[in-house]
C-alpha cells in the first residue's frame, strides 16, 4: 500500500510553506530542548540532586544545542535546511528516547547531551527561512519563525500532567515520538531554499568554504550582538528553565501550578517575538533594543529584591517592617521581562541578515551559539548562587549586572559609531568597530 504523503509545495507557497513548517518544527524542537524544566524536578527528588547538581542537568541539553549551532548554521548554508532540519530532529528523537531508559545521574547527562541536539534546530531555521525573504521582510519572518520558543510553554502545560500519571520516562517517549513525526511531516511538506535550487541547476555561485563563511566572526561587532543575545535568549531559557524549580522553593507550588505559571511567563516570551520582529522592520532593531534592555534592568532589579524584615527606631519604640513580593506580582513583573526579551530576541536577529547577508549561517549561528551558552550557564550559575547565598532572588541579581552591561556597551558603541560617521563626513577617519 502507498502512503498518501502531502506534496510538496509550489515554488509560489514555497516561502509561506518554509516559514509555516519551520516555526511549528522548532516548537517541537524546543519544547524538547527544555524538558528537564519538568521532569529535572522529579529526578531531583528521585537522585537527591544539590542545587548545583539541578543547574547542570537543566543546562547541559542548552549546552549541547548551543555548541552546534555554528556547525548546523554552516551546514544549511552549505546543504540546504530542509537536510539539515530533518537530520537534527531524527538525531534528537533518538536521544530523548535513550533519555527514558537513563538510571544514573551521569546516564542522564549523557543523555541530555544528545537531548540538547534540538536546540541546534535554530540557527538552521533562520538560515533556511531567511533565503526566502526580501531584506525588508526578513525580520518579520524571523519573528514569526522565533515564535517556536512557545515549545517552552507546551512542555510546561503538558508534561507535568503526563509525569504526574504515567512517571517522567513517559514524557521522554512521548516528545521523541512527537520528534519522529515532525521530522517525517517536515521533509514531505518543504522544498529547498532558492539558493540551493540555483546551485544544483548550476545558476548560482558554489558553496563558499568554511573559511569565508567565518570571515566576519573577526568583527567586535558579531560579538556584541552575541553578548546581546546572551541576555535576551540565553536569560529566557534559563528562567524557562528555572522558573518551576523557583516557583516551589520560594512560594510553595505544586508542580503542575509551577509549571503553568512558567508558561504564563514562556507563552508572551515566545509569541510576541513576531512582534518584535515587526517592530524592528517599522521602527528599527537599535530602538527596540534600547527599549528592552531599559525594561529588563528595571524589571531583574525589582525581582532581585529579597523577602526582607526591617525594624527602626520610632518615637514609641521598635517599628517592623516586613517586605517580599508576592506571587501575584512576582508573574506580573516575570511576564513583563519576558514579553521585552521576546522583542530583543528578534532585533538581534535583524541585525544579521542586514549586515552579513552572505553568512547569515555562520553568523547567525555564532550568536545563537553564545545565546545558547546563557542558558546553559546561567541555571548552573543560578544553583551556584542559591548554594552560595541562600538567598532565592540572586539569580535576578545576576540578570540585572548582565542586561546593564548589554546596555552600556550598546549605548557607547552606537555613539562611537556615531562620531565616527561624523568624522568620516568632515573628512576625517576614525577606526570602524
Amino acid at each position: 500500500m502507498t502512503a498518501n504523503l502531502p506534496a510538496a509545495p509550489s515554488q509560489d507557497n514555497a516561502p509561506r510553506q518554509a516559514l509555516v513548517m519551520s516555526t511549528i518544527a522548532f516548537t517541537v524542537c524546543f519544547a524538547v530542548w527544555t524538558i528537564f524544566s519538568i521532569i529535572g524536578v522529579r529526578i531531583k527528588q528521585d537522585l537527591g540532586l544539590n542545587e548545583t547538581e539541578f543547574g547542570l542537568l537543566v543546562g547541559t541539553p542548552i549546552l549541547t544545542g548551543s555548541l552546534v549551532r555554528m556547525v548546523l548554521g554552516v551546514w544549511t548554508d552549505r546543504f540546504g535546511g530542509r537536510l539539515v532540519y530533518t537530520a537534527t530532529m531524527l538525531a534528537a528523537a533518538v536521544a530523548t528516547f535513550l533519555l527514558a531508559f537513563a538510571q544514573t545521574y551521569g546516564q542522564m547527562l549523557v543523555a541530555a547531551l544528545g537531548v540538547g541536539l534540538a536546540g541546534g534546530s535554530f540557527a538552521v531555521g533562520v538560515a533556511y527561512v531567511s533565503r526566502f525573504f526580501p531584506a525588508g521582510k526578513q525580520g518579520t519572518a524571523l519573528g514569526i519563525f522565533g515564535v517556536g520558543n512557545v515549545g517552552a510553554a507546551v512542555t510546561k502545560f503538558l508534561a507535568p500532567f503526563m509525569l504526574l500519571s504515567w512517571g517522567w520516562q513517559s514524557v521522554a517517549l512521548i516528545w521523541a515520538a512527537a520528534l519522529v513525526v515532525m521530522a517525517a511531516v517536515f521533509w514531505f511538506t518543504t522544498d529547498d531554499d532558492p539558493v540551493i535550487r540555483e546551485r544544483r541547476a548550476g545558476k548560482a555561485a558554489p558553496a563558499r568554504s568554511f573559511l569565508q563563511e567565518f570571515a566576519p566572526l573577526k568583527n567586535l561587532q558579531v560579538w556584541r550582538f552575541a553578548f546581546y543575545y546572551f541576555f535576551a535568549f540565553g536569560a529566557f531559557v534559563a528562567l524557562s528553565l528555572w522558573l518551576p524549580r523557583y516557583l516551589i522553593g520560594v512560594y510553595g507550588f505544586g508542580i503542575a501550578t509551577a509549571g503553568m505559571i512558567g508558561a504564563a511567563y514562556s507563552i508572551p516570551a515566545s509569541i510576541f517575538r513576531a512582534y518584535g520582529g515587526v517592530l524592528s522592520d517599522r521602527i528599527g532593531a537599535r530602538t527596540v533594543l534600547y527599549w528592552t534592555f531599559a525594561v529588563s534592568a528595571v524589571a531583574t532589579l525589582v525581582l532581585s529584591l529579597p523577602s526582607a524584615d526591617f525594624v527602626v527606631r520610632g518615637i514609641s519604640g521598635p517599628i517592623a517592617f516586613h517586605f517580599e513580593i508576592g506571587p501575584v506580582a512576582f508573574i506580573a513583573v516575570a511576564c513583563v521581562l519576558g514579553f521585552f526579551m521576546s522583542l530583543g530576541k528578534a532585533a538581534v536577529y535583524k541585525h544579521i541578515p542586514a549586515y552579513y547577508p552572505q553568512s547569515v549561517g555562520a553568523v547567525g549561528g555564532v550568536v545563537g551559539m553564545i545565546g545558547g551558552l546563557g542558558g546553559f550557564i546561567l541555571p548552573i550559575a543560578f544553583g551556584a548562587l542559591n548554594d552560595l547565598t541562600g538567598v532565592w532572588s540572586s539569580c535576578f541579581m545576576l540578570l540585572f549586572v548582565i542586561v546593564a552591561t548589554c546596555f552600556a556597551w550598546m549605548h557607547f558603541s552606537i555613539r562611537r559609531m556615531e562620531r565616527a560617521a561624523a568624522a568620516e563626513a568632515s573628512g576625517l577617519s576614525f577606526a570602524a568597530e
